[in-house]
């Protein structure tokens, strides 16, 4: 049975020559369009002098570019402005739509998704993914095709800017005291699974006289393993810090806004502490709030206490962190997959934030990766999905509630139990009838009682 074209929050993601083609992608982007001209200048007729621009870029998949082009005659066919940015990794898209202060971005990129997917991000001025109530707008123009091709005068015309990377870098390196770290000539070993990320990350480690060893940093988007920087996928490179002796090594997904970690022993410390650590650094310095989704790790929220800070909780998704940091002023944010999140850069998860801001800490504290998690704790983190509808998953949240009294319940996104020895996230997805479960605790065996709990529950539910 063939998958369905997942249209949610962020864009479109699919399957390329199935559910996703040229077409699809074309009038993806002219529905993109038809919404930014009627958020900004509503049902009146414009005309050359008053255009709208969009900022383009895209991962390195080969199906790329086949992709970008179709969204860019989209846009232009309903008389939107498309300025190409090339091959760039997706925050370096959300920092050139502030940058050239374009009323939009659009990333083509799947993501950590293997290489047969791509998709379609979008962006709105801010950087950010469009909130829930225009994204369903969108979705709308796009199922109803409520966008009228412009003549010829005024389509939209498309124009190259090659400068993402080094007004990324220029961003990043202004958060960061450059020279304490590149004191310190940290050797790095750096895997970027032939995605968008290995040019501008060798850059920026340059910049920071770093040693870099890096692999699978040729952009050719045929992905030397499994994208998704888990534990099961970045063998190589925890050999390669073994071997090399290298301070750290740091594995990017194929549009870099995500950044796992491995030991200067070669030990994955997995994405969790990507977040724990540059938060660990931003306290160090200045209290304040932090924000984050539900499903990470309470490790952030007793680094935060430690420096008399706060951490506001959102449902998942980095729109919702990021509007969340917007509105309480946050010092930093992201999500427990590995992404950053820092203001003063973009309103987007970013590797290279979170490259600095742990390189940084090392500097300062002159800790190696294994001491300064060591101080952090250690934690045990389950996460797994099963088949439910959203009743299904609804009824099992429920029951769940009844049976976890003594805990605390924050119901923002599904319903997270918040115990003395851990905590329990349950949430239908917004993509696939299936429910999630993560369960974080001081040890396997704690976290196994709860996962045990629910098991029961979902039988009961299921039948």
């Amino acid at each position: 049975m063939a998958e369905k074209l997942i249209i949610s929050i962020s864009g479109v993601r699919g399957i390329v020559g199935d559910n996703l083609t040229q077409s699809i992608a074309a009038e993806y982007g002219c529905a993109f369009g038809a919404f930014l001209k009627e958020k900004n200048f509503g049902s009146r007729i414009t005309g050359h002098g008053s255009r709208l621009s969009v900022c383009i870029g895209q991962d390195s998949r080969t199906s790329g570019q086949m992709l970008k082009s179709a969204v860019s005659a989209g846009l232009c066919s309903v008389g939107i402005n498309v300025v190409d940015l090339g091959l760039v990794t997706t925050p370096s898209v959300g920092v050139m739509v502030k940058e050239l202060r374009c009323s939009g971005g659009v990333v083509i990129t799947a993501s950590h998704n293997p290489i047969q997917y791509n998709g379609i991000k979008l962006q709105l001025s801010n950087g950010i993914a469009p909130p829930v109530d225009d994204a369903e707008q969108i979705k709308q123009y796009f199922l109803d095709k409520r966008f009228t091709p412009v003549d010829a005068p005024n389509c939209g015309e498309v124009t190259s800017n090659d400068q993402a990377n080094d007004v990324h870098i220029s961003k990043v390196l202004a958060i960061i005291e450059k020279q304490k770290i590149a004191e310190r000539k940290f050797k790095v070993a750096l895997d970027s699974v032939n995605g968008a990320g290995g040019s501008v990350a060798k850059k920026l480690l340059a910049e920071l006289s770093c040693e870099i060893i890096a692999i699978n940093d040729e952009p050719t988007g045929l992905f030397a393993h499994t994208p998704e920087p888990t534990v099961e996928n970045v063998k190589e490179l925890c050999e390669v810090v073994k071997a090399s002796r290298a301070d750290i090594g740091f594995a990017q997904d194929p549009d870099a806004d995500r950044l796992a970690i491995v030991d200067e022993t070669g030990k994955y410390i997995g994405e969790e502490y990507t977040l724990a650590l540059a938060a660990k650094y931003m306290f160090s310095h200045k209290t304040g709030k932090a924000a984050t989704n539900l499903s990470t790790s309470r490790m952030i929220d007793e680094i935060a206490s430690e420096a008399d800070g706060q951490v506001v909780r959102t449902a998942v998704g980095e729109a919702n962190v990021a509007n969340a940091m917007l509105e309480h002023n946050c010092i930093i944010g992201g999500e427990g997959n590995g992404g950053v999140i820092d203001l003063r850069v973009s309103p987007v998860r970013d590797s290279l934030v979170g490259i600095v801001l742990i390189l940084q800490l090392m500097a300062e504290t002159r800790k190696t990766v294994s001491q300064l998690v060591n101080k952090i704790g250690t934690y045990y983190m389950s996460k797994d999905k099963v088949a439910a509808d959203r009743t299904q998953a609804q009824q099992i949240i429920d029951l769940a509630k009844e049976t976890f009294t003594e805990a605390k319940l924050n119901i923002t996104d599904g319903c997270r139990f918040d115990f003395e020895d851990g905590w329990l996230h349950l949430r239908p997805s917004n993509t696939e009838p299936v429910m999630r479960i993560i369960v974080e605790a001081t040890d396997p065996r704690t976290a196994q009682k709860y996962i045990d709990v629910v098991s029961k529950i979902r039988e009961q539910v299921l039948g």
